[in-house]
Parts: C-alpha cells; structure tokens; sequence
C-alpha cells in the first residue's frame, strides 16, 4: 500500500492566534452591504437619479459570493482544457471535527494533505500529474462545523518527462481513502506530539481517540464528469460559496435568525432557529482567515508549474487556450448573469456616472 511519503507533505506549523476579531469584521460588512454605510455611486438620466450603494464583497455575504462564484466560473471556462474530471468528496469522522474548529490553524493545511493524497495515488499508479483544485468547505447544511474537502481533478494527466497527454487516468476511492485517513491521522499525531493541538482530552486519551480513527473506514464520494461544461456547473456549487444562500432566510430580528434546511433523512424542507449571538459565533467559524484562499490550486494548475506546462497540455490536446479573460464591468456582470442593467432608467433612458457618495461613517458599526 502507497503511503504520503512526501518531504513536502504539509507539517504542522505554529501560526497566530485565531483572529475572531477580522472575522466579526467582516460579518459587520455583511451588514453593512448595500447602505449608506459603505457609500454609493449616483447614477442619472434627464429624467430621473438613482443611487448605487456599494457592495460590501465579503466572503461572507451571499449576494456577494455569488456574484463572486459566476466570475470564477467565466475565469475557469477560459483557463481549463476541455477533457473528463471527476470531484471528489475527502471526508472525515465527526469525531475529529472538533479537534479542527478548536485547532483553526491546523485547518488551513487540509487542501495540501488531500491534493497530495490524490496526485501521490496517480503518480505511482500511472505515472502522470493531475490538474488539481480544492475547495476547503467547514459547513453543513445546519452551519454545523463539518470539515471537509472538495477536490476537483482532471481524469487524465501530464507523464512526468512531459511527452504525452495520458487520456485515461480514473481515481479508485479504494485505493485513496487509506492514504487519506493515514495523512489526516499522522498530521494530527504530529501536530499533538509538537505540542500545537490543544484540546479537553489529556494526550492520552487523544491517542486513544486516533487510534480508534485510523482503524474504521472513512467515506468517499467521486462524481465523473465528461465535458468542462458538466463539471464547471457542478463545481460552481461549492467554488466561492458563502456558509448560507441569502434565499433560504426566513425570519430576522434583533433576537432570532431562522432558515430553511432540506432534512437528507426526511426529504423535507425544515427550519433552522439560531438566538442572534448563537448565529453570530456559529456563522464566524466558517468564514476564511485573511490572506487564506478557499479555492486552492495544485499539480499542474499550480502557479510556477502551470506557468511552464500549460500551454503544452493545450498542444498536446489539440485545443486553443483562450487565456484570462477581461476584465467584466459591474453593470455588464449584472445584465449578462442576473438579467437586470443597473444603469437604465425607468424609461429606458441610459444613465451615466454622477458623482460619488461618500462612506457615511457616523453610522458605520463596530465590533
């Protein structure tokens, strides 16, 4: 059995103290988003003036983040060569859970065990580097935290002396769940003999605990798609998505928030009821650090490696690469993806830029 034996394998590393404070930050932008809070931009005709306010562009704002997710998915269409992926699903036991919300420091080098976990399986089964996106996701459905990685791949790789575009390199979710589950649980019991996990249980009992873990077996789910098209429209579920869609809010009030939730048991639509500070602290473990990416890139769509390789898998599949699209002006974004052009009047008449409103500071919160 092929283990991660890899110098560069991700080692646990002492980072700063987890920084709540940005993170209420940019919950406070959220809602701030679309007020006088932020500023605006007016915009008139002969007829009439309408007042653009700006957007607060918050990982956490879902208004925001899908505007973000359709940009993405425009960027990508351009950037990926037109050939099978698959998306797979690392997960973990919900026992282990709590270790990583504790311990938000050993999260962020989750996407480099997985896309190692998956490039070291192809490489000693096929020989072959694979193009490698992960996308780190900490909610469910009820925002519980569950960590987990979606992992999206291409289903064919680069040989390693860089001659030959192999068409047929299929993942065995057989074959990578033990190597996975060996990544996480060395990690762990690195990280807990450097003395950088903290936890409730005594070291022992932590051993304990990982030990039970690396002898039961850990899901995973691989999904195939044939085309770019298939597989850009799947990703884009998960690919810049903010913890909850602004669509399933149903009641809040300076005491409740409450949303819809599809129950997977019952297969049917429930409501989920959090007290304002109970949604405040569960909502502010799901929102990425400063300077962490939540779309992670390796192999051969790694920047220094792409920089090199990519225009040659492009010849050596026969296709045009189209390269990083143009810039996508705001009002252009919104009449191309949401069917609405901010900048026509209620006469049709085109508006133009008027002036600038400044940020109404006095009104701004605070944390």
């Amino acid at each position: 059995m092929h283990y991660v034996t890899s110098p560069h394998s991700a080692k646990p590393r002492r980072w700063p103290p987890d920084t709540c404070g940005m993170a209420f930050e940019k919950l406070i932008l959220v809602l701030d988003c679309r007020t006088e809070a932020l500023g605006a931009e007016v915009f008139g005709s002969r007829e009439e003036e309408r007042t653009v306010f700006h957007t607060c562009k918050s990982r956490a704002c879902p208004s925001c983040g899908r505007r973000a997710m359709l940009l993405w998915q425009r960027e990508q269409w351009r950037e990926l060569p037109d050939v099978p992926y698959a998306h797979v699903t690392l997960t973990m036991p919900d026992v282990l859970w709590p270790i990583f919300r504790r311990n938000r420091h050993l999260l962020h080098d989750l996407p480099v065990l997985g896309a190692q976990v998956i490039q070291e399986w192809a490489r000693a089964r096929y020989g072959v580097r694979l193009m490698i996106v992960v996308i780190p996701h900490t909610f469910g459905r009820h925002l519980n935290f569950n960590c987990h990685l979606h992992v999206l791949v291409s289903e064919g790789g680069l040989r390693e002396d860089g001659t030959e575009w192999q068409h047929h390199a299929r993942l065995n979710p057989r074959a990578i769940m033990p190597m996975w589950r060996y990544a996480v649980i060395h990690y762990l019991r690195a990280a807990l003999k450097a003395g950088i996990l903290t936890s409730e249980a005594s070291a022992v009992e932590m051993k304990q605990l990982l030990r039970s873990q690396y002898e039961r077996w850990w899901n995973i789910d691989i999904k195939r798609f044939r085309t770019k098209k298939h597989f850009l429209g799947y990703a884009g579920r998960y690919a810049r998505r903010p913890p909850i869609a602004q669509h399933r809010f149903r009641k809040i009030d300076a005491d409740e928030v409450t949303f819809s939730t599809r129950d997977t048991k019952t297969k049917q639509v429930v409501e989920t009821r959090y007290t304002m500070t109970e949604f405040v602290s569960t909502l502010v473990h799901h929102i990425p650090d400063r300077y962490r990416h939540n779309v992670r890139h390796f192999g051969l769509l790694a920047p220094r490696l792409k920089a090199r390789s990519h225009d040659l898998i492009f010849r050596l599949l026969d296709q045009e690469r189209l390269g990083k699209p143009k810039h996508l002006p705001w009002a252009r974004s919104l009449r191309k993806h949401f069917g609405i052009d901010p900048l026509i009047d209620t006469n049709g008449q085109r508006m133009r830029w008027l002036r600038r409103v400044p940020p109404a500071t006095t009104i701004r919160r605070t944390v």
